[in-house]
């Protein structure tokens, strides 16, 4: 028998936010539950392999037509266009949702339509600035000014600019994180991971604020 859809669901890119977000949550006091226990979880996290299959015509608009729905969130990064963005988002939900505003509130979007239906969208890394899942997470560097990251920000500058490192400067602050992760205990942990053992500590007044967002959209 095929399960019944969750009423709570959030679209994200990729299996980063998929795997990362229930242990940032869950480090606020707000239990997700078990994999096998997916009626505990506070939402159903949906990935689609990149923003392009998760922004393709017809695709969100769908997913706000799940039998059963109560709640649907959107998670994206802004790259390097946080206003274009929340535009190409908001155009797909207009048919369910014809007064979204033309700008993303700076705490992310939670609304509700005449349906009862809640929907709620937040841009990484702060619903305003360009970024990324990966600028979000470097929020929670401890000792960001004093400690090991300006070391990282030189090294991965002067590996651009002298070494010409391959990494584009689209990815700069995936290559940061990934490289600052590299020298930790245990190294080279993935992004979740570091989250769960508090290599990552999220603590910064963005996360206070996404997790308010998240709980705003699923009553939790």
């Amino acid at each position: 028998m095929a399960k019944s859809p969750h009423p709570r669901q959030l679209l994200v890119e990729g299996k980063d936010e998929q795997r990362a977000i229930p242990h940032l949550i869950e480090s606020y006091g707000i239990p997700w539950g078990e994999r096998h226990e997916p009626h505990r979880w506070p939402a159903e996290i949906f990935e689609f392999d990149g923003i392009e299959n998760l922004l393709k015509p017809g695709v969100i608009e769908a997913q706000l037509k799940s039998p059963g729905l109560t709640a649907l969130g959107v998670l994206v990064d802004a790259n390097s266009d946080p206003v274009g963005r929340w535009a190409r988002v908001r155009a797909r939900a207009a048919t369910a949702f014809p007064a979204l505003p033309a700008d993303l509130p700076p705490d992310g979007l939670v609304t509700q339509n005449a349906d009862g239906l809640r929907f709620g969208v937040w841009l990484m890394p702060d619903c305003s600035s360009p970024g990324m899942l990966e600028t979000f997470l470097a929020y929670f560097v401890s000792d960001p000014t004093t400690g090991l990251w300006p070391f990282v920000v030189a090294y991965c500058t002067d590996a651009k600019t002298l070494h010409h490192a391959p990494y584009s400067d689209a990815h700069r602050d995936k290559a940061l994180i990934h490289a600052w992760l590299a020298l930790q205990d245990p190294p080279g942990q993935q992004l979740h991971a570091a989250v769960v053992q508090n290599i990552l500590r999220p603590t910064s007044p963005h996360a206070d604020r996404f997790v308010r967002w998240f709980r705003d959209l699923f009553h939790v």
